[in-house]
């Protein structure tokens, strides 16, 4: 089960990834990191490293490709642009939810479920910071 939900998510990168970045595409990666999170959410529900280990696997991989759409990134305005600071921000937001896959991974493995499950409320705190600051939530 683990290797067919790794084989979707590298498909769906593959696939995505082909292309411009698209708001259709910042959707779909949207709906498969909620998915990514909801498996490793059942992992801890199950004390199951496999299952968490999967979707941080799918979250990492997906949140890597996120980016502002096209349309953002090609705004004429500089103005804008710099005010909007979408595409620094995202970066940020990326680095601090991979750092905090990888601690998440790493306390879980240790037998410390509950810095691993602190480290899932900081990622779930990343998500909510990129809709609020850039989504406009």
């Amino acid at each position: 089960m683990a290797n067919k939900t790794i084989l979707v998510a590298l498909m769906s990168s593959v696939i995505l990834s082909a292309g411009t970045y698209t708001k259709e595409s910042r959707i779909k990666d949207m709906q498969i990191m909620a998915t990514a999170m909801q498996d490793i959410q059942n992992g801890f529900y199950y004390n199951n490293f496999d299952m968490i280990e999967v979707g941080a696997t799918s979250l990492s991989g997906t949140i890597n490709r996120v980016e502002p759409p096209l349309e953002e990134l090609e705004e004429e305005d500089v103005m804008t642009r710099y005010v909007n600071n979408k595409v620094q921000i995202t970066n940020k937001i990326k680095k601090n939810i991979n750092r905090k896959i990888q601690t998440l991974l790493q306390r879980f493995k240790a037998g410390d479920p509950t810095q691993a499950i602190q480290a899932y409320t900081k990622i779930t705190k990343q998500c909510m910071a990129c809709h609020v600051q850039l989504r406009k939530w």
